[in-house]
């Protein structure tokens, strides 16, 4: 196919390889997110699989509440981490194409 249009095909089929690539990196990329002062981290990989979590000693024994509390911080710092670095990974590979009409929200 040549032309504009050949173009536009080549670009989006490109595309389309880099971000199985990406989506298959971001699997293996860790973060970690954590709360009460690290007392709670969760360690997650960017397809959000919790790999560990981290209880601080000091907390076992503590108020049931107060733990839990934590443990939901510490899954959610580590959610809106995952997305920063999705977003980070994933926005460069749109950077810079050109298709008309096509808006993508990277």
């Amino acid at each position: 196919m040549k032309g504009p249009l050949g173009n536009i095909m080549k670009q989006a089929q490109e595309m389309q390889d880099n971000l199985k690539k990406a989506q298959e990196e971001l699997a293996t990329i860790e973060v970690t997110g954590s709360a009460g002062g690290g007392l709670v981290e969760i360690i997650m990989t960017c397809r959000h699989d919790i790999r560990r979590v981290c209880i601080d000693d000091s907390l076992i024994g503590d108020d049931k509440e107060v733990l839990e509390d934590l443990v939901a911080a510490a899954v959610n710092d580590a959610v809106r981490r995952v997305e920063k670095t999705s977003q980070e990974k994933m926005g460069g590979l749109t950077a810079g194409l050109n298709i008309p009409g096509l808006n993508l929200p990277f």
